[in-house]
């Protein structure tokens, strides 16, 4: 097989201009919307089928909500925080990751693709390769997490008395978003991690599902070598530890500004831009099946 630089070309973003390069990522976004509308229409042809899918997605996220309940049945706080503080933890990590799960929940797969030879077939395709790995089985069922993930911070709303100023209403969806995009990092550096370690799947989740686990709970019941890992080496604290501090009044994991409680967008964009030269490099050193 030829060399896959020069069989995906632009697609791994070397040597562009800024007009081609906004190009190519007008041109992987079409792609990415053509190949996910294809799911959703194969999704969507057995409804019945899409709504218990769905339905089940929601259940089994909820379970995991369902041991806090518990747990605060036999407590009045954890780590000093009440269940509507926890639950406010709960719903925004779970509605981020939830958000970058339906986006790009796909990329997990790439390490099957690289031993099976199939991503090969991606190669040669005139689209973005991220595009295609990112929106391969789109799966809508996974609206099931979101739709969970909005229900409990809506519980958590409810049971909390905030006093709201402008700042803190604008900061509740940047924290979503931001979220998101922090976890779709996370998603494509853990697949172009697989360029290297096809089977690797299971670090990579280590790092998704675990690190939304993680920050379900409060920063005050981890040791203080986990908080600044997951501050300074993986930023994953900025999902919702830093900026809820804000929103609910309560101290800044480690002793931080507070500052940094609105610094989510920046921590978002250097990730993506750190995932996407990690996905670069990954992607050169690819010399199809067995590589």
């Amino acid at each position: 097989m030829a060399d896959p630089v020069d069989v995906t070309g632009p697609a791994v973003g070397a040597g562009l201009t800024r007009t081609e390069q906004r190009g190519r990522l007008r041109e992987g976004l079409r792609a990415y919307r053509l190949i996910a509308g294809m799911w959703i229409r194969s999704t969507m042809a057995y409804r019945t089928s899409f709504a218990l899918t769905t339905l089940g997605n929601f259940v089994a996220s909820a379970l995991d909500f369902v041991a806090i309940l518990l747990m605060f049945s036999r407590v009045d706080a954890l780590g000093g925080y009440r269940l509507p503080e926890v639950a406010f933890l709960y719903g925004l990590s779970t509605l981020s990751f939830g958000l970058a799960d339906l986006a790009i929940g796909s990329m997990d797969r790439l390490g099957r693709r690289v031993r099976d030879g199939t991503l090969d077939t991606l190669l040669v395709r005139p689209a973005p390769v991220l595009a295609q790995v990112a929106a391969d089985r789109f799966a809508l069922r996974r609206l099931g997490r979101v739709t969970q993930g909005l229900l409990v911070t809506g519980y958590a709303l409810a049971g909390l008395d905030l006093h709201w100023t402008p700042l803190k209403l604008l900061l509740m969806p940047v924290m979503a978003l931001s979220g998101g995009g922090i976890f779709c990092a996370v998603f494509v550096a853990g697949a172009a991690f697989q360029f290297a370690a096809q089977d690797a799947s299971e670090v990579q989740n280590a790092f998704t599902y675990g690190g939304t686990t993680l920050l379900q709970y409060p920063p005050t019941v981890f040791a203080t070598e986990l908080v600044r890992g997951v501050t300074y080496v993986l930023p994953l604290a900025f999902v919702n530890w830093l900026p809820a501090a804000y929103v609910l009044g309560r101290p800044y994991p480690l002793g931080l500004p507070g500052w940094t409680a609105f610094a989510s967008p920046l921590v978002a964009m250097v990730c993506c831009a750190l995932a996407g030269v990690a996905w670069r490099a990954g992607l050169r050193s690819y010399r199809s099946t067995g590589s």
